[in-house]
């Protein structure tokens, strides 16, 4: 952190050369870098590591990860990656893309109409991914 002036640029810094100290072939570290490096979970191991396992009364995986996007919704635009990600399991997990639009619709109320329109935004960039996918296939 020698730069007093920008702390962030720094601790940026700092994570690239952390991230290639763990894996040489990362040429930079960023947010969208590291989604790509998150796999998706398969919805069995998300209802094992997120409750089923434990109780099997509890909520099921999309149920959790419905609930984790109205909050992350909540928390306004500084959760894009988290979003993302969050939307990518929620899809594998068996939600469909009209109870993730409702999901971040609903929180409009709560956490206002500008927070919404960016999860929105940050939802539709994986629908999308999605459909390119399926379309290739």
């Amino acid at each position: 952190m020698s730069d007093p002036k920008n702390p962030f640029e720094a601790m940026m810094t700092q994570a690239q050369e952390m991230a290639k100290a763990m894996n040489p072939a990362l040429e930079s570290f960023t947010p969208k870098g590291m989604e790509k490096l998150w796999p998706t979970l398969p919805k069995e191991l998300m209802e094992l590591t997120f409750g089923k396992g434990i109780s099997s009364e509890g909520l099921d995986a999309k149920t959790r990860l419905l609930l984790t996007l109205a909050g992350l919704t909540m928390l306004g635009a500084q959760n894009d990656t988290q979003i993302r990600m969050t939307v990518r399991h929620a899809l594998a997990a068996g939600a469909t893309a009209e109870e993730i639009a409702e999901t971040i619709a609903q929180m409009a109320v709560f956490a206002g109409i500008p927070s919404m329109n960016r999860a929105m935004d940050f939802a539709r960039e994986v629908l999308d991914e999605n459909e390119e996918k399926d379309n290739e296939t």
